[in-house]
Parts: structure tokens; C-alpha cells; sequence
């Protein structure tokens, strides 16, 4: 018996983004043997969990978010043996392992895919998306790839056009296909029954779209928050009604969690970008039949500060009732966190850090945003990502946020592998390397490790409701109340002493890492610049 089935509320989810962890073969790749390698690395952090970004079979258009074989693993990561003695090893270090899963969309050189673009009437004919070209030829309807251009390629053979929500080489399944749906739960059991304790699930709100094909209306306002794309992206010019969050996925969730709940301890994330992310997810959330927790973009956009981080955690709270949130602040798709929200101190950081871990839910955390990294600075030349090469300069794409790990200052490319990486090392890392945060006290790697240890054992931060209270401008104060304790979370997210009332004296909360702390005064609270406090009242 399952010693905590419902373990994933409340906890910390490590991603790992494979290919950048750490290379154990030398072929300037990561790999899930290098996973493993470092798995004393992850339980130091205290974490929960590891989130393995794709490892699947894929010829890597979109760096593994392309699958052509749903039950293999790549031989650029390894084996399955490889994965069954890294699942064995993570759970000896009691930490679980979630995998991403890419439902909504194969790759263009699966099976299924080359049998159902063969002809019209085949077994798999109506396993993708498929529609005839309007009179005059062009694409059935308006919608737009995320990647940029029309949703819609020509195939000569069956001369119809394929649905692709994202590359042309990543064409959508039609989940509308009873047999596509019976396909896909069973290659989810298939991971299941090896051991993983949940999944990532991608784009999951793309999996159904409209038969009808009708075309999308215009957006009312331009928006890059909720949907994940940037203003310079033509997608977020629609609002995109028939392509993706169609009503049929609900009773998919529905599906996919009756299976889940066959392996106890088991548990789902999945990733919304949509115009109304914030309703999206607690209709998928809701219930307890579908999934377990989700998030949206709304932290991994450039905009950031005490009034906007308030506004939305308030809506996703108000929106969610029995729903469970999962909070990130950075993830392989975004510019790092550390320059998006413009850190110009590790006291910073650490006052983004303590936000994180002390909101109502649970919480995701990129490979590397313990480290404090910055965005690297890539020239076009070294760039790989298609999302990046087709929008440059304005956009620079996802590789500045997926160079490799460092590991060693002194070591060349960073300790990650002795050859020349797919990304290159970006210089201004190696001063932030673990083996040069491991032994600096006040570190910001020390202050994850420390920070996630203790709340470990704060069932108020683990569990507890959330209330905001009025706070000066550029702090947040808010309380987080569980079976008869309250906690005040108290954080000045300025470069500036502030004082703050609280509604009773406060005592610090025992065993709270060095870093936490202000003055008290009775009910007045001085925090210095950055300042955090966790206090009792």
C-alpha cells in the first residue's frame, strides 16, 4: 500500500531537460544514464520529484517533442534499461519520476503517420487530421501553426491538407478517431506498468479540434501571457475558439484519469496555454476525475512584480475552488527567470524563490534556476531550435534557456562533457557552477537546498488555503492557514527597507532558513531590501 497517494500536493517537481543535464558517454549529448549519474544531486536539492523532459524515439525536429515511437527511447538518451535503472535508482533516493507525454501530435515519421498519408482508405486513414484544399486550393481554414504560418500542409499523395498545431513534421492525431484514443491510453499503461509515477502531459489542451473546421475569430487584444507565444507571433492574433480546449477533451481527461487511478500514487500536470487559460484550468482540474494539477504561462511571461504576481494568483484561486494548482517560474520553453524578471542580486532570486514555495500548490522547477543562471546569449549560428530560427531576430527562440548544465568552473564545457556540447557552455555560467555554490554558505543553490528542506516539514506550506492581505506597494503579504496554524509569508520585492503592519505580532517561524527574516515591532515588520519573512501569528 501507497504510503501517500496524493504525495503530489504540496510537492516540488525538478525538470530535467535530458539532452543538458549531464553527457555520460562523451558524445556531447546528456542522457538518461547521465541522469542517473547525478540523481544524488537532485535528492540533495530535497525535491520530490523529477519531470524527465521527452527521451522518446524522435528524429529530433523539435528536440524530442516529435515522437515517432511512443514505448522507445532514443539511442541518443540511452535504453529502456537505462530508464528502467534510473526509475530503480530515484526511487531508492524515495524521489519519483513523471515523464512528459506528447498526446496531441506524433512526429511525421511515425508509422501510424506514414500508413495514414499512404491513401484514403487505409486502416489509419483517419488517424490525423486530414481535409480537401477549398476550391481554389488553399488551406481548409484560418488557423495558424504556433511556429508561425498556416495550421495546415499540403500532402501530395493524398492530396488533402494534414493538421500541425506546431512544426509541419509534428502532425496532429485525431482524437475524434475512437482507435487513436484506445492507442494512446495504452501507450500511457505501457509507461505506467514500467514504473513511472505520472506525466507531464504537453499541449494537452490541443488534443481535440472542431470537425467542422470553422474558422477562429480575431483575438480582442493581443495577449502572450496565457497562450505561450509572443506578440510578434501572428497565433496570438486569433482567439483560438475551434482548434484547441474543444468540450470532447473533457471526457478524454475523464478516460485518462480512470487509468491513472488504477496505479495508486500516480498523478498528472498538464500545461494549458490558452486564451482563457486561468477557466481551462480549473475545468480540468475540477472534479477530481480529471486531471491531478496544471499550469498555465501566466508566471513565464516577461511580466512580473508584487501587483501582477497578486492579480494572478488571486484569479487562478478564485477560478480553481477544488482544482490544484502547480506554479513555475521557468520551464525549457522560456527565457530564463533570472533575466525575464530582470534578478540583479541572489537576494532577488531568493525573494522569487521564497514567492514560489510558498504560494498554494505545487511547484515546478527548471534544471538550473537553482543555479540563479541567465539567459545565454546564443549567435545565430549556434542556434537549433526552428522556433527561434524562424522568428530571429526578434525572437531568439528556446536555446538560451537549454544550454547545458555546469557542473565545474574549472572543467571545460562546465564539467557537462568532455565533448563539444550541442549548445555551447555559455561563458557567464561557469562563475555559477555547483561545484562553486556547494561550498559558498549564502549561495543561491544553498538556499534552495535549505529553503525546500524545511518546507518539507510545513504542512501549513504544503497543504494550507492562501489569503492576500492589503500589504504596501511592491510587497506581497499573505497568509496560508492549515488545521488551526496560520503562517504570514511577508516579501518586499523592492530595492528598498519597507515596513509593513500585520494584523498581530508575528514570531518567526522555527527552524526558517538564515535568509528569512525581518524586524519586529509589535505588529510593525521592517524587511530590508528583498526581504522575506515567515512568521506565526
Amino acid at each position: 500500500m501507497m504510503k501517500n497517494p496524493d504525495w503530489w500536493r504540496g510537492a516540488v517537481i525538478y525538470q530535467v531537460y535530458p539532452r543538458s543535464f549531464y553527457d555520460s558517454n562523451g558524445d556531447g549529448i546528456g542522457d538518461l544514464p547521465g541522469v542517473t549519474a547525478k540523481l544524488d544531486y537532485i535528492a540533495s536539492l530535497n525535491v520530490d520529484a523529477i519531470w524527465l523532459s521527452p527521451f522518446f524515439t524522435s528524429p529530433m525536429k523539435d528536440f524530442g517533442y516529435d515522437v515517432s515511437d511512443y514505448r522507445g527511447v532514443d539511442p541518443i538518451f540511452g535504453t529502456i534499461e537505462d530508464f528502467d535503472e534510473l526509475i530503480a535508482e530515484a526511487h531508492k533516493r524515495d524521489l519519483k519520476i513523471m515523464i512528459d507525454q506528447v498526446l496531441s501530435h506524433s512526429s511525421d515519421q511515425h508509422r501510424w503517420f506514414t500508413e495514414s498519408r499512404a491513401s484514403r482508405d487505409n486502416p489509419k486513414a483517419d488517424w490525423y487530421v486530414w481535409a480537401d484544399p477549398n476550391a481554389d486550393g488553399t488551406p481548409p481554414n484560418n488557423w495558424l501553426s504556433v511556429f508561425g504560418g498556416s495550421a495546415w500542409a499540403w500532402d501530395s499523395r493524398r492530396k488533402q491538407y494534414y493538421l500541425h498545431n506546431f512544426l509541419t513534421s509534428q502532425p496532429d492525431l485525431n482524437f475524434h478517431c475512437p482507435d487513436v484514443v484506445e492507442q494512446v491510453l495504452s501507450d500511457v499503461k505501457f509507461w505506467l506498468d514500467r514504473g513511472v509515477d505520472g506525466f507531464r502531459l504537453d499541449a494537452i489542451n490541443f488534443c481535440f479540434h472542431d470537425p467542422e473546421l470553422r474558422d477562429n475569430p480575431p483575438s480582442n487584444a493581443v495577449a502572450e501571457g496565457s497562450i505561450g507565444v509572443r506578440k510578434e507571433n501572428p497565433y496570438a492574433y486569433q482567439f483560438h475558439k475551434y482548434d484547441k480546449t474543444r468540450p470532447e477533451n473533457l471526457a478524454f481527461l475523464q478516460r485518462l484519469r480512470a487509468l491513472l487511478d488504477q496505479y495508486p500514487g500516480t498523478t498528472t500536470v498538464g500545461e494549458i496555454g490558452d486564451d482563457n487559460s486561468l477557466q481551462t484550468m480549473a475545468e480540468y482540474t475540477s472534479g477530481g476525475d480529471k486531471l491531478h494539477m496544471a499550469y498555465s504561462f501566466d508566471l513565464l511571461t516577461e511580466q512580473h512584480g508584487a501587483d501582477f504576481f497578486h492579480k494572478t494568483v488571486d484569479s487562478i484561486e478564485k477560478k480553481l475552488t477544488d482544482g490544484w494548482p502547480c506554479w513555475a517560474i521557468g520551464n525549457h520553453d522560456v527565457s530564463r527567470v533570472a533575466t525575464r524578471w530582470q534578478a540583479r542580486s541572489p537576494e532577488q532570486l531568493k525573494a522569487y524563490m521564497a514567492m514560489l514555495l510558498t504560494l498554494r500548490g505545487s511547484v515546478c522547477i527548471y534544471q538550473g534556476e537553482e543555479l540563479g543562471l541567465t539567459e545565454a546569449e546564443l549567435e545565430y549560428k549556434d542556434l537549433v531550435d526552428p522556433y527561434g530560427i524562424n522568428f530571429w531576430p526578434e525572437y531568439k527562440g528556446r536555446d538560451g534557456c537549454r544550454t547545458p548544465m555546469v557542473w565545474h568552473n574549472k572543467e571545460a564545457n562546465g564539467g557537462f562533457s568532455d565533448a563539444r556540447p550541442w549548445l555551447p557552455v555559455y561563458d557567464e555560467h561557469y562563475g555559477a557552477a555547483v561545484a562553486v555554490q556547494h561550498e559558498q554558505e549564502n549561495s543561491i543553490l544553498q538556499a534552495y537546498r535549505t529553503f525546500l528542506g524545511w518546507r518539507a516539514q510545513q504542512p501549513v506550506l504544503l497543504k494550507g488555503d492562501i489569503e492576500f492581505l492589503e500589504s504596501p506597494e511592491n510587497t506581497l503579504v499573505y497568509t496560508r492557514t492549515y488545521e488551526g496554524a496560520t503562517f504570514l509569508v511577508a516579501l518586499n520585492l523592492t530595492d528598498q527597507q519597507v515596513r509593513i503592519t500585520a494584523p498581530a505580532a508575528g514570531q518567526r517561524v522555527s527552524g526558517a532558513p538564515d535568509f528569512v527574516g525581518g524586524s519586529w515591532n509589535d505588529r510593525e515588520l521592517e524587511l530590508q531590501p528583498w526581504g522575506v519573512e515567515i512568521a506565526t501569528l
